[in-house]
């Protein structure tokens, strides 16, 4: 990489343009005239060396000029590179995908937005490795901790509230078993994102418990409360086709409250699509990469190559001048 230190002194080569005009009005005004009738006798004449560099000497001079404006900028080559070590996080992704998650109160329900919003916060986490787990009644992992975000995303996609037949709401049994797949983790920061609509009511394992255990390998969970205030739309199967009914919004806020704060995360409530958003915006935000990064740079003086050729031409202006044309008027 090339720089100049002071690169204002190149704006003195600019001398060399008035310069050059000044010697070619002095020249106009020195050159002796002669008028004869005829120069026919003279076109075939040849022409000595001295005729050919006559204006060497000149041309050699604001060359010199120049390089002189190069040296006073300070000429510098800079060798630079950085070396950065990036420390990922291993972040786990405990989905509910219980039956109460077709409710639609999000768009085109609760499973849906949560699946397409928590695949975009996948995507945006390049250096993170990501693992899935879904649970309702049970649970159990669809995804290990991977860097592959296709794939991982593809698993996203297929995530369907009918895979677990077991019905409820298992959270800690969810929670667990995200806990179980980061507790071996050699991640500095390890994360669980726990996203449900409801309340713990079937499982063996009790949610504080799974967070005690969380609390145990130093994991950090977040958890969201998915659903909006009051009552929601839910789509029931009857004789006569989908029809649409409103149901109670029940989510035990306190417990996922208890989960999070035993774990020094942060309780998140999701009312609509924007706001579910916003919660995996902010959640990016609290979990940055950690880049450590080192950077080195060295700066070399290069300008004793220009300093030789300087000295060089003042050389040969020099000879030329004083040796070759020094007759010539």
């Amino acid at each position: 990489m090339f720089t100049f230190e002071s690169p204002q002194y190149l704006y003195l080569a600019l001398l060399i343009i008035p310069i050059t005009a000044w010697y070619i009005w002095r020249r106009n005004k020195q050159t002796a005239n002669l008028q004869v009738s005829t120069i026919s006798p003279f076109k075939g004449a040849p022409k000595s060396l001295r005729y050919y560099i006559l204006h060497l000497p000149f041309a050699l001079r604001m060359i010199s000029l120049a390089l002189l404006c190069v040296i006073l900028a300070r000429p510098q080559s800079s060798e630079t590179w950085s070396d950065q070590n990036v420390e990922g996080i291993d972040i786990m992704m405990a989905i509910d995908i219980s039956g109460s998650m077709l409710a639609e109160d999000l768009k085109p329900n609760r499973l849906e937005a949560a699946k397409t919003i928590s695949s975009e916060f996948v995507n945006s986490r390049p250096n993170d490795n990501i693992g899935l787990v879904v649970f309702s009644g049970e649970s159990f992992t669809q995804c290990p901790l991977t860097t592959d975000k296709a794939a991982l995303s593809q698993l996203f996609g297929v995530i369907n509230e009918q895979m677990i037949q077991a019905n409820g709401t298992a959270i800690g049994l969810g929670l667990a078993s995200a806990v179980n797949r980061l507790k071996d983790s050699q991640a500095k920061s390890k994360v669980i994102i726990l996203l449900t609509d409801g309340s713990n009511n079937t499982g063996e394992i009790d949610p504080m418990m799974a967070s005690d255990l969380a609390k145990t390998f130093g994991i950090r969970v977040y958890t969201i409360g998915v659903g909006t205030k009051g009552m929601a739309p839910y789509p029931f199967q009857t004789a006569f086709g989908i029809q649409r009914q409103m149901v109670p919004v029940d989510i035990d806020e306190s417990t996922l409250k208890s989960i999070s704060g035993n774990t020094d995360g942060k309780y998140f409530r999701a009312t609509d699509n924007k706001s579910l958003k916003a919660i995996y915006e902010e959640i990016d935000q609290l979990e940055k990469t950690k880049i450590s990064v080192q950077e080195y740079s060295k700066k070399n003086e290069e300008y004793l190559p220009f300093a030789i050729a300087l000295l060089g031409i003042m050389l040969l202006e020099f000879l030329v001048r004083y040796l070759v044309v020094r007759h010539n008027p």
